[in-house]
């Protein structure tokens, strides 16, 4: 009796500095994530307006002020030491003798913030998600928690890094757990939970403003065809993503020059925001641009849509092939809300629809991230998160994520559907097929 007593006691004085430990993880982890999503988005729009108003041809050499900038950095102040994206967190996770070292802080903070801010065709969600993983993994070496919670430190991190970028602390938690974790287990839970209630209140506090300020129109159910050609169309969209990154990797991994590496890739994108500014970036401004376009004067080249659609992951590889800071999660959002709007937008043309834009653009951009990233439900809370009452789409966005999360699995070529294959082109590990 007195052995079980003092074992319960242990086991809560254990979950008790588990929780006291994932509190102060997030709170760091909001902090990080808030300076890095605003202080981007600041930059990013100030250079674009600036650069634009002075000279357009300036975009194709703004990429390699960037990613020039980025090499310097990783050779002489961060010593030649590469970053890997969400892979440094697996390597991480699956080696408990292995750790993300301080530096992945503050090198992934300014390299995402030197991609986006000069042009790179990305975004600092992966730059967000490895930096507050870090975080969670320096308490963890610190001995704020017991020695087996480092996987839960790490999740709590995540959790929090990912709310504050989306203003959606339930998006954090499910991302945690389907992607980085890839187990549910009551520790991991607790954390993530406790990280996520944390970054509610600091979003209350600071960052409560929805993405976009139009809300939502009920769904109707004449839309639902249409609502499955777009998942599957998407699941296609984040396969042809997914064989970019992995050929364009290959081939930029074969160019023993780094000056002719970081500047092929570089001008590359620049040139292709030269001629296409929207692909600028993150790209979420030129996202709004189209938008606001297409609701105010219902007007809008498909063809200029279709080519951004197919444009942006080659601009998003070009830019990771180069040495860009980033990942697939803001390109899979844009492109596959791209997707949406032209497949409402040639409806409404020429079969005499009335499909309403918003609705597909949402849940184009869903379903592209889930066929992506392979982790539905993260998706569909995320994009619920980004209009007012983006939850009266629950239901389609539901249907169509799992839909083209399982369709990309069956189209997706068996010899890239691999743990390294695929954990390299996407950062993610697959289920298995």
């Amino acid at each position: 009796m007195v052995d079980l007593t003092r074992r319960n006691k242990v086991v809560s004085n254990g979950y008790f500095r588990l929780v006291m430990a994932s509190m102060l993880v997030s709170l760091l982890s909001c902090g990080l994530g808030y300076s890095l999503k605003h202080f981007t988005e600041y930059a990013e729009e100030f250079i674009f307006h600036h650069v634009q108003s002075f000279s357009s041809l300036a975009f194709i050499a703004l990429p390699s002020v960037g990613i020039t900038a980025i090499y310097f950095l990783r050779k002489y102040l961060f010593k030649n030491r590469k970053n890997k994206g969400i892979t440094e967190i697996y390597n991480t996770l699956d080696k408990r003798k292995d750790h993300l070292p301080f530096f992945k802080i503050p090198s992934h903070f300014i390299n995402g913030f030197l991609t986006v801010i000069f042009g790179g065709s990305t975004g600092v969600e992966v730059s967000t998600v490895v930096s507050t993983a870090t975080i969670g993994n320096e308490l963890y070496k610190k001995g704020f928690s017991a020695s087996k919670y480092k996987r839960e430190l790490i999740c709590a991190g995540v959790t929090a890094g990912v709310a504050i970028l989306f203003a959606s602390p339930l998006a954090g938690l499910l991302f945690a757990l389907e992607v980085i974790a890839r187990k549910v287990h009551k520790t991991i839970l607790l954390s993530s939970s406790v990280s996520a209630i944390c970054a509610y209140f600091f979003i209350c506090l600071f960052d409560s403003r929805p993405f976009f300020d139009i809300p939502v129109q009920d769904w109707q159910w004449k839309a639902v065809p249409f609502f499955m050609l777009l998942s599957l169309l998407s699941g296609i969209l984040s396969v042809y993503f997914t064989l970019v990154v992995i050929k364009t990797k290959t081939l930029f991994n074969k160019i023993s020059s780094n000056f002719t590496r970081v500047n092929l890739g570089a001008v590359a994108v620049g040139l292709l925001i030269f001629l296409l500014p929207v692909l600028y970036g993150d790209s979420y401004h030129g996202l709004k641009e189209i938008l606001h376009q297409l609701v105010e004067h219902k007007d809008y080249s498909i063809a200029l849509l279709f080519l951004l659609v197919v444009l942006k992951p080659l601009a998003s590889s070009l830019t990771l092939g180069a040495g860009g800071d980033g990942g697939v999660f803001a390109p899979s959002i844009v492109s596959g809300a791209l997707l949406g709007l032209l497949i409402a937008h040639s409806s409404n043309l020429f079969l005499g629809t009335n499909l309403l834009l918003f609705n597909f653009m949402l849940i184009g951009a869903a379903c592209t991230l889930a066929g992506s990233i392979f982790a539905p439900l993260t998706a569909i809370f995320l994009v619920c998160s980004l209009a007012p009452n983006g939850y009266a789409l629950i239901i389609p966005l539901g249907i169509c994520c799992f839909l083209t999360k399982y369709f990309a699995q069956c189209i997706l070529p068996y010899n890239v559907y691999t743990y390294e294959a695929y954990k390299e082109a996407s950062a993610l590990v697959p289920k298995g097929r």
